[in-house]
């Protein structure tokens, strides 16, 4: 009997997959699916979207575990290739794949009561109000550089640390930081512009 991927650590549950054990891949696509998604969903907004990389995130694991060797923890490596998979997603809409919904709001991609950017505290009671603060919240995000982006979603939407979240961009933790701090001032300055010209 193969063994099951829970009482595996990290080398052997590696090693598992390595040698065929589809049992240890179920258990790795189990224990990291809904970490995926959540950074996916970062990127991406879309939680059709963000589970369609997924997918595409674990494929690439399975397909290149033999070229795994050790040199970042399991989790890093995962990351790092969900990180990627959401940039060439981006980079396949900038490109004109489909249409961009934070450029043209409504023609694309609705936001649902179920994205976290409309929960309550976000929105007044009027149905544009709340999808326009929504989509100022979104296109915040998305105006971040590259990297900024990136640290942010590591730590808000997976709360790595900045340790973690070093290893997974490959820089140092003072730059972890640095990124992060600069996020959020960029993301306020944002935000805050949007509501001054909506209030006055």
């Amino acid at each position: 009997m193969k063994p099951s991927g829970n009482h595996l650590n990290e080398t052997e549950l590696i090693a598992a997959i390595k040698s065929g054990d589809h049992g240890a891949f179920r258990f790795l696509v189990e224990e990291y699916q809904d970490k995926v998604i959540r950074i996916c969903k970062g990127f991406v907004h879309s939680i059709t979207d963000a589970e369609d990389i997924a997918q595409e995130v674990f494929i690439e694991v399975y397909q290149s575990v033999n070229k795994f060797r050790g040199d970042s923890g399991l989790s890093t490596w995962i990351y790092r290739i969900a990180v990627n998979k959401s940039h060439n997603f981006l980079r396949s809409v900038s490109r004109g794949k489909i249409v961009s919904f934070f450029e043209y709001p409504g023609t694309e991609k609705p936001v649902t009561a179920n994205d976290p950017v409309a929960s309550p505290e976000f929105c007044p009671d009027d149905d544009l109000r709340k999808s326009e603060q929504a989509e100022a919240v979104k296109q915040a995000l998305d105006g971040l550089p590259s990297k900024q982006r990136t640290a942010f979603v590591l730590s808000k939407y997976e709360d790595l640390t900045y340790k973690e979240i070093a290893a997974v961009m490959d820089v140092t933790i003072p730059s972890v930081e640095s990124l992060i701090f600069r996020a959020k001032q960029n993301l306020q300055k944002r935000l805050y512009i949007f509501y001054k010209k909506n209030i006055l």
